[in-house]
């Protein structure tokens, strides 16, 4: 594609961008793409270009969407947050659509993209914000396990297309999290007490979230302080209340294992149960408000062979 052709291809795929050419190169670039539910995996080649994500470009979309990306070859460049990252080859860094960025590719190059929304990540978003545009090498660290599963994903995009393809590509953004999770574990060791009590409260939360009678005040109580002192500590990390994110993690779960294979012999009532919302009918309003169609014709259309 030509620029003009490659600039309404991103903006429809992905997100709107201001991109240019650089030091008069006329730009061509090649683009694959294949969808997993709500999730985009992108395999680009292309020449030097710029791109910029602004506060303008961003008002024209209300999706909130995080991007991974692979340095397969070539160089680049990423800024956001404060933070600029080098990628070489082999590494992977994490921005965020909903904030202005700039990437900056001066050779040729090539990169695998995971586009997702922000909602399939078990980290608030002021957390990710700590990371992004951070440089994660596959020679050190979680790197030198999980940025070779992500050179294999992108190198086997072909197969990517049925609801075991959906199950590995959750599994490569869960290995994500983990990376990004021990990032912000080695920051907060010199981060002080109140970030750590953040982070403590959200894991407690993550790892209970089966448990019916989880709620603001158990938590609270559990790390002996005031609900005013958790809704003060919790909203410095979230837009919403903590009510509401304990639902929306656990109805982003139940929605996972829905098209989950292997779970398809489940019922959804049994799913539902056992990340915390033992009350059919309750779950499925909350499901369909959530996602706009009642749990099971969304398990039907995600998992047909199904009759659940």
């Amino acid at each position: 594609m030509d620029l003009a052709a490659w600039r309404a291809a991103i903006c429809q795929e992905v997100v709107p961008l201001d991109i240019q050419e650089i030091d008069g190169i006329p730009f061509r670039g090649h683009l694959d793409r294949v969808a997993v539910d709500d999730i985009t995996l992108f395999q680009m080649a292309a020449t030097p270009h710029r791109v910029r994500r602004t506060e303008e470009l961003i008002g024209r979309r209300d999706g909130r969407f995080y991007k991974l990306s692979l340095q397969l070859s070539g160089h680049a460049r990423l800024r956001q947050d404060g933070r600029e990252a080098l990628l070489e080859p082999g590494d992977l860094a994490v921005y965020d659509t909903h904030r202005p960025y700039e990437l900056e590719l001066d050779e040729h190059n090539q990169a695998m993209v995971i586009v997702f929304p922000h909602e399939v990540v078990d980290l608030p978003r002021d957390e990710v914000a700590r990371v992004t545009a951070t440089r994660f090498s596959p020679a050190s660290g979680l790197g030198r396990v999980i940025n070779p599963f992500f050179t294999e994903l992108g190198r086997n995009m072909d197969q990517m297309v049925d609801v075991h393809g959906a199950r590995l590509v959750q599994s490569a953004l869960d290995l994500l999290i983990t990376m990004l999770s021990q990032e912000l574990h080695s920051q907060d060791d010199a981060g002080g007490p109140a970030r750590s009590l953040a982070t403590e409260v959200r894991e407690y939360i993550l790892e209970r979230l089966g448990d019916p009678h989880l709620t603001p005040a158990t938590v609270a109580d559990a790390h002996y302080i005031s609900l005013r002192h958790l809704y003060t500590i919790f909203s410095r990390q979230q837009e919403e209340t903590v009510s509401a994110w304990i639902r929306k993690r656990r109805l982003e779960h139940i929605r996972r294992e829905l098209t989950d294979p292997l779970h398809q012999e489940e019922s959804v009532s049994s799913i539902a149960a056992r990340w915390g919302l033992p009350n059919a009918a309750h779950f499925s309003r909350l499901f369909k408000s959530e996602f706009g169609v009642t749990p099971t014709t969304y398990r039907r259309r995600h998992l047909p062979e199904t009759a659940s």
